[in-house]
């Protein structure tokens, strides 16, 4: 065989090994790009996204689009070719597969959290929402979760009513941890509750419910493998908040999960709740956490959001003021990023677009 048609076979034979090795051999990255974007104000598989019933409403236009990232799963095996091609596409983004699923964390266990972390997001959408409006929303401290094997494992039960701890009234979740915190392993503390039924019947009925109890749990110690020597009592409770609203607000999303809708679910609420048109029938998205208060917290993301936006028709971006910078090193041309820091912001961001005042918008930089 001549030498040049024998080198040309194993350079052949080479680059198919070594295309061969490229898609057969797994590596440890994920990749994160643009998921669709759905209107707030608009419908998902036939049904709105936002059903409000028991207060009036009025007609909405425009749009204020929720955004999301679509990712790679947890048992999902990359190969070299994907990653590549990934690292080198401009509309995803290759990362580290502990980056969305640390510990190990499986794939269930994940949708699991971002399911819990969604439903959280409604609640505090619904409730920053009516306290911008200015409507009375009623919250009380509950049991969240109980540990398993705990000294509150049948004793205390998800969504018992906390009144007190030890004869001191408690006005916020973390207000629980401080008083417990205050013994020592192997003392005891008293908790005040109202019991789940008690506390869900007298909501059914629209009454504050009654009928407290005392309950006496010995505190145990923390264990935390980082900090062996760490003295600290617990009980095995989480304590969360359970609010009341004075009337329904229905919000139905499937296969979403994340904290990350929480900012626009509130401006749809308050769009559908007040006269006029908030979006003055512009494209609007966003994204951004909320708390109760209405703090606009940041997301993970952020590029790949902008991407789907511009993509659905946006032509404006209510941006986490912790997202500011990364979105504008990279924003997709002929959307405009809006910071925001509160609910308030962001809803003073719309009543200037909407006026047509879109030079006084407080906008993101990437210093």
């Amino acid at each position: 065989m001549p030498r040049r048609t024998a080198t040309m076979l194993a350079s052949t034979l080479i680059l198919i090994a070594l295309l061969c090795a490229g898609v057969l051999i797994p590596v440890p990255y994920s990749e994160m790009s643009p998921g669709p974007t759905v209107n707030t104000l608009g419908d998902a598989r036939g049904e709105p996204v936002l059903h409000i019933s028991g207060h009036k409403t009025y007609p909405t236009s425009g749009n204020l689009n929720m955004t999301t990232v679509r990712v790679t799963g947890a048992e999902y095996d990359m190969n070299i070719v994907e990653a590549v091609y990934g690292w080198l596409a401009h509309d995803s983004v290759i990362v580290p597969h502990d980056t969305l699923y640390p510990d190990g964390k499986t794939e269930e266990e994940s949708t699991q959290e971002n399911a819990e972390e969604f439903s959280q997001s409604q609640e505090s959408a619904k409730v920053a929402a009516l306290e911008e409006l200015k409507i009375p929303v009623t919250s009380r401290v509950v049991v969240s979760t109980v540990v398993k094997d705990s000294a509150a494992e049948g004793v205390l039960h998800a969504g018992d009513v906390i009144k007190a701890v030890d004869g001191t009234a408690v006005k916020q979740p973390e207000d629980v941890a401080k008083l417990v915190t205050k013994h020592k392993p192997g003392e005891d503390v008293v908790f005040t509750v109202i019991p789940a039924k008690t506390a869900a019947a007298a909501e059914k009925a629209g009454k504050e419910p009654e009928g407290s109890r005392d309950v006496t749990l010995t505190t145990r110690k923390a264990v935390d493998p980082a900090n062996p020597s760490e003295d600290r009592a617990i009980v095995g409770i989480q304590a969360g908040t359970d609010h009341t609203f004075p009337f329904e607000i229905d919000i139905k999303l499937a296969e979403v999960g994340g904290p990350s809708a929480g900012l626009m679910f509130s401006l749809g609420i308050i769009d559908k709740l007040t006269p006029g048109k908030l979006t003055g029938g512009k494209f609007i998205a966003g994204t951004g956490t909320i708390d109760d208060d209405g703090a606009v917290g940041p997301i993970g993301g952020i590029n790949m959001k902008l991407v789907g936006a511009r993509d659905a028709g946006a032509r404006y971006f209510l941006t986490p003021d912790d997202n500011c910078a990364a979105a504008a090193s990279d924003a997709p041309s002929g959307l405009t990023l809006v910071r925001v820091k509160t609910l308030d912001d962001a809803k003073k961001s719309l009543d200037k677009i909407r006026a047509g005042d879109t030079a006084a918008l407080p906008s993101c930089s990437a210093s």
